[in-house]
């Protein structure tokens, strides 16, 4: 007995969009319900789960550095240490502190902005964001590929196969969250323990071969005074390309979007998480010392032991510089080791960006109307990222080196806008000597982002079309659901109650009146037009409802309805919404809802050419409202008997 085509269709779409409401459950909006204060894992558990991307970098970040700065490169990476404890620590602490339910700082921006500026600068953040975690699964799978095929216990038919091997890893991680992955802080400390161990060993073993070698220290002093002479000329060097090895500086926001999971103390609150904000700040320096120890150490032993050629195209360190060493100075059996641990903390840091991936987005885009239904649920947009994924992989070719570039971008656009956002709320705080602090940070990272750019532009390239593609995609999301009943509750005062029960014993009339002088003619006058408009009697009871737009660029917002007598004799409705037509409607449906009576909302046309109105409507929540107003309901209430009435004269 075969299934019929419709019911495997069926069965599909509901297993891919299963989960659709659960994402809404966990948005990151206004009204989402925030995690409990004092629950959550100790932090150094945390820094575990941040440090599947942080320390994972290790895998390549030596080999990076010495193709970007050569002889120089244990020196650029000091300077690279020298920001990162003294530019980035300092920020993300500062971030923690604004944020500390892990909104990060493109929060800390939205807040600084209004309407759809703040929406825009968002978009364009969360395109860089999307270039930071995507470019960190193919770079990560590439790496381990690149690990995987270079083994020499691996069977010679995988060998030259990086990028089939690269594809079948970024599909392998699809596959998991497809079936459902949750994020394992225990699998991170294990993982993170593990190739922390395995690193050390290779740095203490290098080190003693160079202590043991003389030679190999002064071979390397006499070659750098060669090429660049004195100390200031290599330091001037180190500087200018240490913008290249930016890669060192990820995994600050990452540790501070994973805040809620830090353990509070038992007297915290929502509004002051005190024990989670000292757990944060612990994380993140904690992680910072430790990933300098190893960036300073592995950039040196890797730089004097291993040939320059063997770091290059084809070489056998290039994007695997510490597997070299583990195989060349402890043997087969602890390099495959080593490969194995490598491969595995590079998956699981794919795995982390998928599931930030899978977290940012609907902490912005539902609330903003800008992602389709269906972008609610996990499996589908799993199935675009890696289809993505797939596509920078094709485009960069499986190439480590290739990708630092996009991937250096995307690290230095967040944390510029993490020093900006910092550096204007130490302004707002009346903190003089912080703000100049913060201020030169940010000028620091402005330059390095601006120098990355200049020197590799495929980052901001592949920045642009995420950028590109978010917008136009929530646009169109936005264009779509412009109908939708977007009011997330109704609350009326007493006054208000007061009026809709008086009503309610009559037929239910409200009149929509822009206000304007507020004055007793307007009132007046309005009522005898609709009266002459829609051939009601004098005997015939009205309430007023006029609307403040306070927002038109928010999609969702509560209602807040408050009842007022103007003049003596007219009693008014006043709300404020982002929108008059979704707040009116709202309204309709929450009194008939409450009384059990169809109201009936009277209108005057709006003069002026419909698509302009529209526009009107779309873009600062006003234009033509009766007929809009009309369409928010029919899309609320299918049941024509049910649906408020709506007059226009």
């Amino acid at each position: 007995m075969t299934t019929p085509d419709h019911v495997r269709t069926s069965r599909l779409r509901a297993w891919m969009l299963e989960g659709l409401s659960d994402m809404a459950k966990h948005q990151q909006g206004p009204h989402a319900k925030p995690v409990s204060a004092h629950k959550g894992q100790r932090w150094w558990r945390v820094m575990c789960l941040t440090g599947v991307d942080y320390f994972s970098t290790l895998g390549y970040q030596p080999g990076i550095a010495a193709l970007a700065a050569g002889l120089l490169s244990p020196v650029a990476t000091i300077v690279l240490v020298i920001v990162t404890l003294a530019g980035a620590l300092p920020v993300y602490r500062r971030v923690a502190e604004e944020s500390p339910h892990g909104e990060g700082s493109i929060a800390m921006l939205e807040r600084l902005l209004s309407f759809w500026k703040s929406k825009l600068f968002v978009l364009t953040l969360l395109g860089f964001a999307a270039t930071d975690f995507l470019i960190t699964i193919t770079l990560s799978a590439a790496d381990s590929s690149i690990h995987l095929v270079e083994n020499p216990h691996v069977p010679s038919v995988l060998h030259g196969q990086q990028m089939v091997v690269t594809l079948v890893l970024i599909a392998l991680l699809g596959a998991v969250f497809l079936k459902g992955f949750l994020e394992a802080i225990g699998v991170a400390v294990v993982l993170v323990g593990a190739y922390l161990a395995l690193n050390a060993v290779v740095v203490v073993v290098g080190l003693w071969h160079i202590a043991t070698e003389a030679h190999v220290v002064t071979d390397w002093s006499s070659a750098l005074t060669t090429q660049h002479g004195n100390v200031l000329a290599m330091v001037g060097v180190a500087l200018l390309v240490f913008p290249k090895l930016a890669l060192g500086l990820s995994g600050f926001e990452t540790g501070v979007a994973v805040m809620p999971h830090v353990e509070g103390d038992p007297g915290d609150t929502e509004e002051n998480p005190a024990g989670r904000i000292r757990g944060a700040k612990k994380l993140l320096t904690t992680a910072a010392l430790i990933m300098s120890v190893f960036l300073i150490a592995t950039s040196f032993i890797t730089t004097l032991l291993i040939p320059a050629k063997e770091f290059e195209s084809g070489g056998e360190a290039n994007g695997r510089a510490l597997a070299y060493l583990a195989h060349q100075y402890l043997g087969d059996i602890f390099g495959t080791v080593y490969d194995v641990a490598t491969i595995a903390i590079l998956w699981f840091a794919g795995a982390s960006a998928m599931a930030g991936l899978l977290n940012l987005m609907p902490r912005y885009l539902p609330r903003y109307g800008m992602a389709p239904h269906w972008a609610r649920a996990v499996r589908p947009m799993v199935i675009v990222f890696i289809l993505v994924a797939f596509l920078v992989t094709w485009i960069f070719n499986a190439d480590v080196d290739a990708q630092g570039g996009a991937y250096a971008t995307g690290v230095l656009v967040l944390i510029c806008s993490a020093a900006i956002a910092v550096t204007i709320a130490a302004h707002r705080a009346g903190q003089r000597n912080w703000t100049i602090a913060f201020a030169v940070i940010s000028a620091v990272f402005l330059y390095t982002t601006v120098a990355n750019v200049f020197e590799r532009p495929d980052g901001v390239k592949i920045g642009a079309c995420f950028i590109a593609g978010i917008m136009l995609v929530s646009l169109l999301s936005r264009l779509a659901r412009a109908f939708e009943l977007r009011v997330t509750s109704v609350r009326l005062d007493g006054m208000a109650e007061r009026f809709v029960r008086d009503i309610a014993s009559r037929r239910i009339r409200f009149i929509a009146n822009e206000p304007d002088n507020r004055d007793l003619a307007e009132y007046r006058e309005k009522i005898e037009q609709i009266r002459k408009d829609n051939d009601l009697p004098p005997q015939e009871d009205f309430v007023f409802v006029e609307v403040t737009v306070l927002d038109p660029s928010e999609f969702e917002a509560d209602l807040n309805v408050r009842g007022e007598v103007l003049h003596s004799r007219y009693r008014v409705l006043t709300l404020e919404s982002s929108s008059i037509p979704n707040a009116i409607a709202a309204l309709l449906l929450h009194v008939r809802d409450a009384t059990g009576q169809q109201p009936h909302i009277y209108f005057e046309w709006t003069e002026g050419n419909p698509f302009a109105n529209f526009l009107r409507f779309f873009l600062f929540g006003q234009g033509e409202v009766a007929p809009v107003t009309r369409e928010v309901l029919r899309e609320a209430e299918p049941d024509r008997d049910r649906r408020p009435r709506v007059h226009v004269g």
